[in-house]
């Protein structure tokens, strides 16, 4: 889900070509979750090998960094680790939404209904132990490197961005702002035409980028304010935010009251917060990270990947070589920049 601050970010499009020579910190599990729910065959189910395995993360993982890499953008990637205790009403709120989606995909597939089959599928995308641990052997295989959380992906990202490590996060989610991250960048994993839920249109969807700094200048309010913002509106963990206030009116009141104390006061006759708001803050401001990673790109295991995802998984060897072969080709091209040269091992 993520915290709701679309309607009143500042936004600017891009493309691929403007963030060339760049090293990107992308949230793992925001990119895997958008493969396994994108990459779907006509029936809504994830692609499969002969085993029945899930390979759709795979596949998007493998074609989407050699996009990044041949663009000359150098990704990470950013695993989550335990998540806070303050996000189980979330997790289970969102295994309820897969659980209603599955029974209805079900239904859907049994009467023949494919829009809406393909609709709920989207819906139903789980990543298990398994797929994590098979992404994680694809990037090392193809020398990317990837970083684990001791919590929440997105707070390490953002950590990583402010110490100057890379130069923004990816990730679709608002929160990365929340936990500090000084440049967030916005559909690189989706862009192109997606069509609109239940309509027959398409939208174009481009890479963006939000800036930390101009989105607190614009608003006038300072990083604790923004975080105030977004407990009001819901974050994943408060989902509901406080009712009947949306982005504007949330916006007015960091701005009028000097603590959130304060505007929790004004707020008790609207309704209580299901979980401590200044554990909320606490954890935006002060989130679980760690120091101990190392970013190094290295040329691809081509026979290794060929192994994994042809012998394993059964890719078409063809298609796995040639997209690391623009692998290769990238990095060659991003090791010749002298502003690159420390990141290759």
């Amino acid at each position: 889900m993520g915290v709701q601050l679309g309607d009143l970010i500042y936004r600017r499009k891009i493309s691929l070509k403007d963030l060339s020579g760049k090293t990107l910190a992308i949230d793992a599990y925001n990119a895997l979750y958008q493969f396994l729910s994108i990459i779907r065959g006509q029936d809504g189910r994830p692609l499969m090998d002969k085993e029945g395995r899930t390979t759709s993360h795979l596949s998007g993982l493998l074609y989407r960094t050699a996009n990044l890499v041949e663009a000359g953008i150098l990704p990470s990637y950013v695993f989550d680790g335990e998540p806070p205790k303050l996000k189980r009403l979330e997790i289970m709120r969102r295994e309820e939404i897969k659980r209603v989606a599955t029974a209805k995909y079900r239904r859907a597939l049994k009467e023949g209904r494919m829009e809406d089959v393909r609709t709920y599928a989207q819906a139903t995308a789980r990543l298990t132990d398994y797929m994590v641990s098979d992404a994680q052997r694809l990037l090392s295989l193809m020398g990317t490197p990837w970083v684990q959380a001791p919590s929440e992906g997105e707070a390490q990202a953002a950590h990583m961005a402010a110490r100057g490590d890379v130069y923004a996060v990816v990730s679709q989610d608002y929160d990365a702002l929340l936990f500090g991250a000084p440049v967030l960048v916005r559909n690189i994993a989706i862009s192109g035409r997606r069509k609109l839920p239940r309509k027959k249109a398409y939208v174009e969807v481009e890479p963006e980028i939000v800036e930390l700094k101009t989105v607190l200048n614009e608003l006038n309010l300072d990083r604790s304010r923004l975080v105030y913002l977004g407990i009001l509106v819901g974050t994943d963990y408060n989902p509901d935010g406080v009712q009947g206030i949306g982005p504007k009116t949330a916006l007015k009141l960091v701005t009028q009251y000097e603590s959130f104390r304060e505007i929790r006061e004004h707020l008790k006759d609207r309704g209580i917060f299901r979980v401590d708001p200044e554990d909320l803050v606490k954890l935006f401001l002060e989130p679980e990270v760690t120091d101990r990673y190392e970013l190094r790109w290295m040329a691809p295991d081509i026979e290794g990947v060929v192994a994994f995802l042809c012998g394993e998984r059964d890719f078409s060897e063809e298609r796995v070589r040639k997209a690391l072969d623009r692998v290769g080709l990238g990095l060659k091209k991003a090791g010749e920049r002298p502003t690159l040269e420390k990141w290759f091992g």
